[in-house]
């Protein structure tokens, strides 16, 4: 079964994570509205079942909350993934959003890397500093075992965060797919 449900509790934080990559509802609390719209997007535009449930130390700011949410939304995908049987491993997307542009391309092997290029024009993005969605998604992949390549361009902060949540989650539901042979681990090695 590819179905994930995790739950991480902290001093900070309090995060439930349910992912299915083959669908189902999407349910999204996390007490900032931005991050509920992104994951939303991201969620709508992978054809995944996604319930995320969070609280967390917003007093503070939103950090531990983003990087919580990051951290057990990776530890859920990778649950799902399992030993990687069966799925393509590798896909890639550009999603336009008016101006802005993103471009994601994954490899869902094993090893988590980050590369995030671009630049935002501001300092924040719906009450979330603009810093926190590379850190979003630096915890996220590391967790999961994904490298992740995202590249991003424009004149709008909201546009190119939702052209990346997009292209995301677009090009994880292409690499998470199964390729019709489910006894397959698709690499050399035999095993990611």
């Amino acid at each position: 079964m590819r179905r994930a449900d995790i739950s991480r509790e902290t001093k900070e934080t309090s995060i439930t994570i349910s992912f299915d990559p083959d669908g189902g509802p999407l349910e999204i609390q996390t007490s900032l509205p931005f991050l509920d719209h992104m994951l939303e997007s991201f969620g709508r535009h992978g054809g995944f079942g996604l319930s995320v449930t969070a609280s967390g130390d917003l007093q503070v700011d939103p950090h531990h909350t983003v990087e919580d949410i990051g951290i057990v939304l990776g530890m859920a995908i990778k649950e799902a993934i399992g030993d990687g049987r069966g799925i393509t491993r590798f896909a890639n997307a550009v999603v336009p959003m008016d101006e802005a542009r993103a471009e994601v391309a994954l490899d869902c092997g094993g090893r988590g890397y980050l590369v995030f290029e671009g630049s935002f024009v501001g300092s924040e993005t719906g009450g979330i500093s603009n810093d926190l969605f590379e850190h979003f998604f630096y915890s996220f992949v590391h967790q999961a075992g994904i490298t992740a390549h995202i590249v991003f361009s424009g004149r709008s902060d909201h546009h190119i965060c939702e052209s990346v949540f997009k292209a995301f989650g677009i090009t994880l539901n292409m690499a998470l797919r199964l390729s019709g042979n489910e006894s397959e681990i698709r690499s050399t090695k035999g095993t990611f």
